[in-house]
């Protein structure tokens, strides 16, 4: 199985992909929105091959076993499940032969074959938990959570200090709609594993699906603070402060990500926004300009946020020239033509500030034109 901080790291990545895009910022991905893309639990919970075959069973130290192995790795797995076919025929009271049997009929998807082999060898060993774990996964990987969780929940009664077995609990329960039951799981694997990133991040999606933006939020805090050096972790802290229109609190976690990320062009634009907006303009013209300059192109609210700043300083030929870039880049975007005949009114441009105006007055004004300042 992949490492904690691995799949972490994956996980993050994951979920910064929501905000890169030409948008209007932060704001049109709600931290609900953004923990939909965790990994689902049929990503997660398939047996490996190579545990399998270590198990403590007399029958995995037949020389029968390497060649299984070599086949596997070499990328000959039908031929390795012909092999196990044959090991478990002459082993046939080996839970561990009839285990490396169901990992590998399950890495070529033959679910029948896999659930038959992992329930022989739950038969003649009741506390073989890989087993259980290959059973859970035969089903989740097929979609069927619901036949999952009785695999799981006795997988954690073997293994309850497994922080992977409640994440996956708790997966499997956010999809049955058992929304407590997902907090209560996850919160448990936090309680396990408490410096693993991914458990926060679990956690946090779990709170999230309740409806409880603070304990999603607090969730991705301490996913922070056991992974202070994750651009990504930190980023996502602060797009979340920022939704939440706590745009103070955003600046710490943003200014950290800038300096692990400098060339990330979002969050450079939304530190300048921040900045900007809690009074500390020249410093926000710096993020935004740089944001600007690494995604001049593709995204629009930086150069709103430039021209917003620029209104602040009275720079208002600066200002103009950033809010035309902002109209070209969203010229669906009410409040752009808004500020633009505002500046253009202000450099004394009478007419281009006529034919902005209008073009703002033709524009719909939705909640999220409305909420420009949270970009």
């Amino acid at each position: 199985m992949k490492s904690r901080a691995r799949i972490g790291c994956a996980v993050a990545t994951l979920l910064l992909t929501a905000f890169c895009r030409p948008a209007l910022g932060a704001q049109d991905a709600s931290i609900e929105q953004l923990l939909k893309k965790l990994p689902p639990p049929e990503k997660l919970v398939k047996p490996s091959v190579e545990r399998a075959a270590e198990q403590p069973d007399p029958a995995l130290r037949d020389s029968m076993v390497n060649d299984i192995l070599t086949l596997w790795r070499t990328g000959k797995t039908p031929r390795a499940l012909e092999l196990s076919r044959t090991l478990v025929k002459r082993y046939p009271r080996s839970a561990g032969a009839q285990c490396l049997h169901g990992v590998l009929a399950l890495e070529l998807r033959q679910y029948g074959e896999s659930a038959a082999a992992f329930r022989q060898s739950v038969t003649l060993q009741p506390r073989f938990a890989l087993s259980h774990f290959g059973l859970a996964a035969v089903e989740a990987t097929q979609g069927h959570f619901s036949a999952a969780m009785p695999h799981l929940l006795q997988l954690s009664r073997l293994e309850p200090n497994s922080a992977l077995v409640w994440e996956i609990l708790s997966d499997c329960a956010l999809r049955l709609g058992r929304k407590e039951d997902g907090v209560t799981y996850a919160r448990r694997s936090t309680a396990v594993a408490p410096a693993a990133v991914d458990t926060w991040l679990h956690l946090a999606r779990a709170e999230s699906a309740l409806g409880r933006t603070d304990g999603a939020l607090s969730a991705l805090v301490r996913a922070a603070e056991v992974s202070p050096d994750s651009a990504t972790i930190l980023s996502l802290v602060g797009f979340s402060y920022v939704n939440l229109n706590r745009i103070p609190q955003a600046i710490p976690p943003l200014q950290r990500a800038a300096q692990l990320a400098p060339k990330d062009f979002l969050v450079q634009s939304q530190l300048g926004y921040c900045l900007q907006a809690t009074g500390q303009v020249d410093a926000g013209i710096t993020h935004l300009r740089l944001g600007a300059n690494l995604a001049p192109k593709n995204y629009g609210p930086v150069w709103d946020h430039l021209g917003v700043a620029y209104q602040k300083k009275g720079q208002h030929a600066e200002a103009v020239k950033a809010f035309e870039r902002a109209t070209q880049i969203m010229p669906q975007y009410r409040l752009s033509w808004q500020h633009l005949a505002a500046e253009y009114r202000a450099v004394g441009r009478g007419a281009d500030a006529t034919r902005a105006a209008s073009r703002a007055q033709s524009l719909p004004s939705t909640s999220n034109q409305a909420r420009t300042r949270k970009s």
